[in-house]
């Protein structure tokens, strides 16, 4: 089967929706499917094109059997509507022209966000007859409004109609939670378009590892420390803040040391709170390469997941599949009615408190500071549940049967007749 996979992101980016779609791709290839992904030159998390890729306007690879089309991006790191504008139109427009770039796929798989590029998916998808299957990784506009990174009424109705219009031309909608099927529902999205496959974590990647001769442990003088690692992303949704609060409160706690890694730029804004805070605990480092995340994770007794009291109800972070895998315990602190706080609660793997509360943050990591064996059998439950309800191989798997169905039967010859 011909599977074009049309994502904003892609290997080398190390977070986010690149992973997974990298994944994805390759587990298909494997499964011998002529796969090819049109995507942006790599561009995240640090919101510039990564020096190997500057200076150009297309670029195509192949890696791991995977034809992979690039093309330029108009990125910067300064945030305003504008901007914003300009990077999503360089995308749709010479995005575009790639997909042309190669033969007629039996199926597009378009992931979101973001929005306006389902419109040259549309046209693509008339122009070749193709369906389209639509992968919703985030809710929008509905998420963006809600923690105001889009205020102004023209914009919201504008994204508003390209929303209805990516689910009106998707053949089929995969959502990767309950959650987004209730919000699709209450928007009257036809039941029978939406189907439910969650994230996946490779757990023979992501797994758990010994914390004795741990590269990240040394290099950061961890050896003999409780460690409660957050790492991904810093922006709006993750107040981090409250976890360098929560870690002056813990002074007294000698061995305890918190790491906060994401990228270089908001770890400047963090090195500047945690230094008025007097945080001497905190620890801020830079991203990894992906190849030493299992034992970054590994380096760890608690990993933690964070959002703010506003974030929508149906948000899910991907790191709550990779911390379970890793065999870690969790603290999330998260809104209580959320995907993420069920998700966790039903893995078994964690501890969910109230968001934006350092006092109740500080106690749940002292809570697990004092019962070493609470903290091995959370971690023991996470893993086994990611092992069982987030196998990577089982749910390509699932993905394949949705993508093999999209395909049209060949006719037989008596039809033809």
């Amino acid at each position: 089967m011909r599977i074009l996979i049309y994502s904003y992101n892609y290997h080398p980016e190390p977070i986010g929706i690149a992973p997974l779609m990298t994944e994805l791709a390759e587990g298909l290839v494997k499964k011998g499917h002529n796969v090819r992904v049109v995507t942006a030159m790599p561009w995240y998390p640090n919101s510039e094109i990564a020096p190997e890729y500057q200076g150009k306007l297309y670029l195509t690879e192949n890696c791991n059997g995977v034809k992979i089309q690039r093309s330029f991006v108009r990125i910067t790191r300064e945030r305003n509507f504008k901007n914003r504008a300009l990077f999503e139109i360089s995308f749709v427009f010479l995005s575009f022209f790639q997909v042309l770039k190669g033969s007629r796929p039996d199926v597009i798989f378009l992931t979101i966000p973001g929005l306006p590029v389902c419109v040259s998916a549309a046209i693509l998808s008339w122009l070749y007859r193709t369906p389209i299957v639509l992968n919703l990784q985030d809710i929008l506009p509905d998420a963006a409004v809600h923690v105001g990174l889009i205020r102004n009424p023209k914009m919201i109705r504008l994204f508003t109609w390209l929303e209805k219009f990516a689910y009106k031309t998707a053949r089929k909608i995969s959502v990767i939670s309950d959650g987004f099927t209730e919000n699709l529902l209450e928007k009257k999205v036809p039941k029978e378009k939406i189907i439910e496959i969650p994230n996946w974590v490779d757990i023979n990647f992501i797994k758990p590892l010994e914390k004795e001769d741990n590269y990240f442990r040394k290099e950061n003088n961890l050896d003999d420390k409780f460690v409660v690692l957050y790492s991904g992303n810093i922006a709006l949704t993750q107040p981090l803040e409250i976890l360098i609060d929560a870690a002056v409160k813990l002074n007294h706690l000698d061995n305890l040391a918190v790491v906060i890694v994401g990228k270089q730029e908001a770890l400047e804004r963090l090195e500047k709170y945690s230094c008025g805070k007097k945080a001497t605990n905190v620890i801020l480092k830079p991203f990894q390469p992906r190849h030493k995340l299992p034992e970054m994770l590994a380096a760890a007794n608690v990993g933690m997941v964070m959002q703010k009291h506003n974030v929508i109800s149906f948000n899910m972070p991907s790191k709550i599949q990779v911390l379970l895998a890793s065999g870690r315990a969790i603290i999330a602190s998260v809104p209580t009615n959320g995907t993420a706080a069920k998700a966790i609660e039903k893995s078994g793997g964690g501890l969910v408190i109230p968001p934006e509360d350092s006092q109740a943050l500080a106690s749940a990591i002292e809570h697990l500071y004092r019962n070493p064996q609470l903290v091995k059998s959370l971690g023991k439950r996470g893993r086994e549940y990611a092992k069982k309800v987030y196998n990577f191989e089982f749910i390509l798997d699932r993905y394949e049967e949705l993508l093999l169905s999209m395909k049209k039967p060949k006719k037989k010859l008596n039809e033809l007749l």
